[in-house]
């Protein structure tokens, strides 16, 4: 491998520490917030919508020299980084099979880390084009629809992993050209039909991705995410974009890949990436008020008792006008009117006034 492959790998390292604090801060923001509008607005989910973005921004580097197999792979060992995290930050258990989990992805990711050969330039047809602008569209409706059905987390999460599967196959197949100036490459890119399925399929993706953090529960959601993530498009890049791998290496690096994407389902299920999750802190119960009886089990509901409408009756002189009671007062509560009852109307008697001879 060449020296800018191995730049392309140190890059792709670097946004698999990138994903793993943000599936953190994610799962946090998720917990703690309801309904994918207010998830996405979340403090904690938009730091880690940051180290996210970072992480794709040099994915896409890294798909220029690398294959994708092997940067969705060492991106998908995030998850190892996040249960080390988890447990030297949260103090959260660690399992044998946890531990046996990282072993087999820091070997499996070696092993794709030699495989990888050097990658040519992909050309890019008018049909590549408009397949991958039609199926940023195509992911687009059916994750909607999946949302609105109200799909089980699991697909919604296979959903979130296509689209962002999808996104490095835009990246894999973005035509830029090599010694090209930042000026030129901003042109190509702002003038290129596939840079706006490339901003599509990561925006769904990360859409889907919050709905099913927020509606199921994080393991399964997370390792039917990065399974999805890896092995679709892995094999739509070797099948169509002619992605290789060294000679003598093809075995290896398949059972490498998978071993990944084995290790990762194992790891979502640990206690340490449940311990990235906080729940929603609950609101602390009114304190009753000190007249209000206190009882040891929950008492039944209590009748609400009449309450007087009038003062007092006037026996003698014009007929009095009659006043409906107030219906705007907020009525009291069933323990007030049993620990207080109210008074019953009083009729005063007064004499009449006397006259003057």
């Amino acid at each position: 491998m060449t020296g800018a492959g191995w730049f392309a790998l140190a890059i792709t390292i670097f946004g698999s520490l990138c994903y793993a604090t943000a599936s953190i801060l994610q799962a946090v923001g998720a917990r703690r917030s309801r309904g994918t509008a207010q998830t996405m607005a979340h403090p904690l989910y938009l730091a880690g919508i940051f180290f996210d973005i970072l992480a794709w921004v040099g994915a896409i580097i890294a798909l220029q020299q690398l294959a994708v197999y092997v940067v969705e792979s060492i991106l998908a060992g995030s998850l190892a980084l996040t249960v080390l995290g988890a447990r030297i930050w949260l103090g959260s258990r660690l399992r044998r099979r946890d531990s046996a989990a990282i072993l087999v992805t820091i070997v499996s990711l070696t092993f794709l880390a030699f495989s990888a050969a050097p990658q040519h330039e992909v050309h890019t047809p008018g049909e590549l084009r408009f397949a991958l602008c039609g199926a940023a569209a195509a992911m687009v409706l059916v994750g909607y629809g999946a949302v609105k059905v109200d799909a089980p987390g699991g697909v919604i999460a296979a959903c979130a992993g296509l689209s962002l599967g999808g996104a490095a196959l835009v990246g894999r197949s973005l035509p830029i050209p090599a010694g090209a100036s930042a000026g030129e490459t901003g042109l190509i890119l702002v003038t290129e039909p596939l840079t706006a399925a490339l901003l599509v399929f990561a925006g769904t993706g990360m859409t889907l991705y919050a709905h099913a953090l927020q509606h199921g529960d994080v393991g399964p959601v997370t390792a039917i995410h990065w399974t999805a993530e890896v092995m679709a498009p892995s094999i739509v890049a070797v099948a169509f974009l002619g992605d290789t791998v060294r000679d003598g290496w093809l075995l290896p690096a398949g059972i490498a890949c998978a071993c990944t994407v084995g290790a990762a389902i194992v790891l979502a299920t640990a206690p340490a990436t449940h311990a990235t999750h906080v729940e929603a802190a609950e609101e602390p119960s009114k304190a009753l008020p000190p007249q209000a009886p206190r009882h040891a089990l929950g008492a039944p509901p209590l009748p609400v008792l009449p309450q007087p409408t009038g003062d007092r009756v006037i026996w003698w002189g014009p007929p009095p006008i009659w006043r409906p009671p107030d219906r705007g007062r907020p009525v009291e509560p069933s323990y007030r009117a049993l620990a207080l009852p109210a008074a019953a109307p009083r009729f005063v008697w007064a004499a009449p006034p006397s006259r003057r001879r």
